[in-house]
């Protein structure tokens, strides 16, 4: 299952609890593209969509998952970093290869 760091979930909530985002807000992760040019995608969600996997952290952090992202990412862990500019940046490591 997909494992999130401190610093992702934290991100999270505080991208899905804004004043305009509605309670039980998520971030959505889909996989859009074909098998050779796979892209995963990362947006705000007010709920999960049908067949959804939804995984939550204690302080709050909603993920939703759709199946094919979920498949991708169940050996993988999600991570957010600054970069230079102090935008935040999420990244995707193997669990055995966090950075």
């Amino acid at each position: 299952m997909l494992a999130l760091t401190e610093p992702a979930a934290e991100a999270i909530s505080a991208l899905t609890q804004s004043e305009d985002e509605q309670q039980g807000s998520g971030l959505r992760l889909a996989l859009t593209g074909e098998s050779d040019d796979l892209q995963l995608t990362l947006a705000v969600s007010t709920e999960p969509e049908a067949g959804d996997q939804v995984m939550g952290t204690e302080d709050g952090a909603r993920v939703f998952m759709e199946s094919r992202a979920a498949e991708f990412l169940d050996d993988k862990v999600l991570d957010v970093q600054q970069d230079d500019q102090g935008q935040l940046n999420f990244a995707v490591y193997a669990q055995d290869q966090q950075g």
